[in-house]
């Protein structure tokens, strides 16, 4: 089966493609030739409905969606504090690097930068017993946050 489909139908933020029986429910595919990010919200057959997260305009019947085979997510790390992001987690400070002071369409940037390097001391050693939740950082070290 092909990870690829063509776009039936777009109701705004809403875009309908056949040829997705490979796509599953919460699958985030890229949409178009700006390979927009969207969600898959409904299976209907080999009919994915799409939650598109960027402008729909310009795209149209006969472009082509193609699904990750994954879910949305995020990226927990180091780093994720100092970042500013957008609502799909991607790193506003990154994508102007990229494209300016405007942002573009279809930008795909990491949310967190792989090559940056973290120093992490942990207070577990190979082959210590540990259980779930055990923090594996030096409470001197941790961060806290308080919600009032």
């Amino acid at each position: 089966m092909s990870n690829k489909g063509k776009i039936v139908k777009i109701a705004g933020p809403l875009v309908v493609a056949s040829g997705m029986e490979s796509a599953n429910m919460f699958d985030v595919v890229r949409v178009g030739r700006q390979r927009l990010i969207g969600e898959v919200i409904e299976m209907r057959g080999g009919n994915a409905s799409i939650q598109v997260y960027e402008e729909t305009a310009g795209i149209a019947p006969g472009d082509e969606v193609e699904t990750t085979g994954a879910p949305l997510s995020v990226e927990l790390a180091p780093g994720l504090i100092t970042n500013i992001y957008d609502g799909i987690q991607r790193p506003l400070e990154a994508i102007r690097k990229v494209s300016g002071n405007l942002l573009h369409r279809g930008v795909e940037v990491t949310a967190v930068d792989h090559n940056k390097k973290w120093k992490f001391d942990p207070v577990a050693a190979v082959g210590d017993r540990l259980s779930p939740a055990t923090c594996l950082v030096p409470l001197t070290k941790r961060w806290s946050l308080s919600i009032r």
